[in-house]
């Protein structure tokens, strides 16, 4: 090899040295967007698919998540400025907005569960029920079970509240008392319903049946990532960078099994049966293209106003302008 080959050679590796080490410099000068997330829930999924494909970076952010025990923290934290965004549905983003407080809707996901019953129950429609023992995860307001309760009464001229007895309880409690034969009916967060499913229990009535009966919108999401506005106003392309990042890992979820395999070690399945309604449920839960329909989510609002009250919607009487994220605002 000549001194010029070699020469070359030099420069060639430390030019490869030089691009190695520039590139994690070039990722912590991104801007970050912190987000305090329940990473045991399946926004982590999400979270995870947008972090190893790298679609935060090519969006020209880097996406901070903050593991947290629970909704109630993210909140708080949300509140006291620590961080800028966290998941929680636009009833809520509604309900803060109508006291004053700046946050911003930005779709995550239109999953909802429904009312299963034990696979050899004999109920065939929700008036069955009447008499029986439903289960509940979310507490008297669960939205799932307020839009049933509003569909028994409209279908079937039942008040499905006065003629069962309802029983609360966490997510996993309703999930195992419900397979072990203590409840009649059970409403559950659609991971878990997807899990009854899977354990051989019947989905009676679903939510989004219920939805369209009632005059609603089943496309209509319900969760979503909650931005401070004045991240919006002092940097809408980190916004801007976050919808399209959760979109492009949506689009690959929806299109690649691959993508899925990866993330099954997370997802807390026991089964191939539980996987694969756990994948079928996240996927049927991506909320179509394009922006909220105010009308829609007016519409909505006012039934849950209805039903859940001031404890529900707060003073959200009318859907408060900006409330979801429209982009180019």
């Amino acid at each position: 090899m000549t001194k010029f080959t070699k020469g070359l050679a030099a420069l060639a590796t430390a030019a490869a040295l030089s691009a190695a080490f520039s590139v994690p410099s070039k990722a912590e000068d991104l801007p970050k967007l912190k987000a305090a997330l329940q990473m045991s829930g399946t926004v982590a999924w999400e979270v995870d698919t947008i972090h190893h494909y790298g679609f935060d970076a090519a969006q020209g952010f880097t996406l901070e998540a903050l593991d947290v025990a629970g909704s109630p923290a993210s909140r708080v934290a949300l509140a006291a400025g620590e961080v800028d965004m966290i998941v929680a549905d636009w009833l809520w983003v509604a309900a803060q907005r109508a006291e004053g407080k700046d946050y911003v809707f930005v779709p995550y996901s239109k999953a909802v569960g429904g009312l299963y019953v034990p696979k050899d129950s004999p109920a065939q429609t929700i008036a069955d029920l009447a008499g029986g023992k439903i289960g509940i995860a979310g507490g008297p307001n669960d939205k799932s079970w307020l839009i049933l309760r509003a569909f028994a009464a409209q279908t079937e001229g039942l008040d499905l509240a006065a003629n069962t007895e309802q029983v609360y309880g966490a997510p996993p409690l309703i999930f195992k008392s419900a397979l072990s034969g203590e409840l009649d009916g059970a409403i559950n967060f659609w991971h878990f319903g997807a899990k009854m499913d899977a354990a051989g229990m019947r989905l009676l009535t679903s939510t989004s049946e219920a939805a369209v009966a009632l005059g609603l919108n089943p496309d209509t999401p319900l969760l979503g990532y909650v931005v401070r506005g004045e991240v919006l106003k002092n940097h809408p392309e980190l916004v801007a960078g976050l919808a399209a990042a959760s979109r492009q890992a949506k689009d690959l979820l929806a299109t690649d099994d691959a993508a899925w395999d990866r993330l099954r070690p997370e997802m807390n399945v026991k089964t191939d049966a539980q996987f694969a309604a756990l994948k079928t449920g996240w996927i049927d839960g991506i909320p179509p293209k394009g922006p909220v329909s105010d009308a829609d989510a007016a519409k909505m609002l006012d039934l849950m106003a209805q039903l859940g009250g001031v404890d529900l919607v707060g003073q959200a009487t009318t859907l408060p302008e900006g409330t979801f994220y429209h982009p180019g605002t």
